[in-house]
């Protein structure tokens, strides 16, 4: 239940921050057309895609849609697949973990940098994307591996 409340989130603001994207998107076409200068426009978009793409990645994460090995997947079955599964699941947090601790030390050392076209804008508004996205692949993986530790014993299908 947790874990779908927290991807519920992560996909809602990852689909603002692509809605937000968009229309920053269609404002900077509209006044390049009309000749006026918004410079904020590339700023905007450029950190709103981030965003998107950083929460809408940690839901793929969390979906199995984002990292495997089809391949392989495919040939095996029984206690060779769940294998495979918990394999993946401890690359993947080991991985993951480090998105979060390094994106925690981008955070700290960039966190007062501002925006070039909105300099009361900080950077670590940005940069915070990398330690809530890694965080969240923590957990989503942490999820998996119990799952697959639990159905490892059992010939539960592994998803």
């Amino acid at each position: 239940m947790f874990i779908k409340l927290l991807e519920r989130i992560q996909l809602t603001i990852g689909v603002l921050f692509l809605l937000v994207f968009f229309v920053t998107i269609i404002i900077q076409v509209t006044t390049r057309y009309m000749g006026i200068s918004a410079i904020w426009t590339g700023e905007v978009a450029t950190y709103s895609f981030i965003w998107s793409v950083f929460m809408g990645a940690s839901v793929m994460l969390n979906r199995r849609e984002h990292f495997k090995f089809d391949l392989l997947l495919n040939k095996l079955k029984g206690k060779s697949k769940k294998s495979l599964y918990l394999i993946n699941d401890l690359i993947l947090l080991v991985f993951t973990f480090a998105l979060f601790y390094f994106g925690i030390v981008v955070v700290e050392s960039f966190w007062n940098f501002t925006w070039t076209s909105l300099p009361q804008m900080k950077m670590g508004y940005v940069w915070i994307s990398i330690p809530i996205m890694g965080g969240t692949m923590v957990i989503y993986t942490l999820n998996h591996l119990i799952q697959n530790i639990k159905n490892f014993s059992g010939e539960e299908a592994v998803k």
